[in-house]
């Protein structure tokens, strides 16, 4: 039993120094209503969304803004975190609106690129 103990406790020393590293990724932050960013992601246009509504921040409780359909192509700039999805601020070509959309709902599930917030 003793082999055991000793043989358990620098494996869950390795766990307990890598967990914080894991989290070290992009903070959950979302991005308040009324949050706009500038064009960081430079990928090409032609993204799409089958009728998803652009948000004012990256959150169900912002304003709608306006709707992204399938036939329209979209400019991403950049992705954050809500408190549970991820969501690329678009900006719309065909109605030039600007907004937030939640990865899930976009062709090819949103930006690459991190708002940095």
């Amino acid at each position: 039993m003793k082999l055991r103990q000793a043989a358990l406790v620098p494996a869950l020393a390795a766990v307990a120094l890598a967990v914080p590293l894991s989290l070290s990724t992009p903070a959950s932050a979302a991005a308040s209503c009324g949050t706009t960013v500038s064009d960081k992601d430079g990928s090409s246009w032609g993204k799409t969304a089958n009728g998803a509504n652009e948000r004012s921040g990256s959150s169900t409780g912002c304003a709608i803004k306006g709707i992204a359909y399938n036939t329209q192509a979209l400019d991403y700039h950049c992705y954050t975190w809500g408190s549970d999805y991820s969501w690329t601020f678009v900006r719309n070509d065909a109605t030039g609106v600007t907004g937030w959309i939640r990865d899930d709902l976009l062709s090819d599930g949103g930006s690459s690129v991190w708002c940095g917030f």
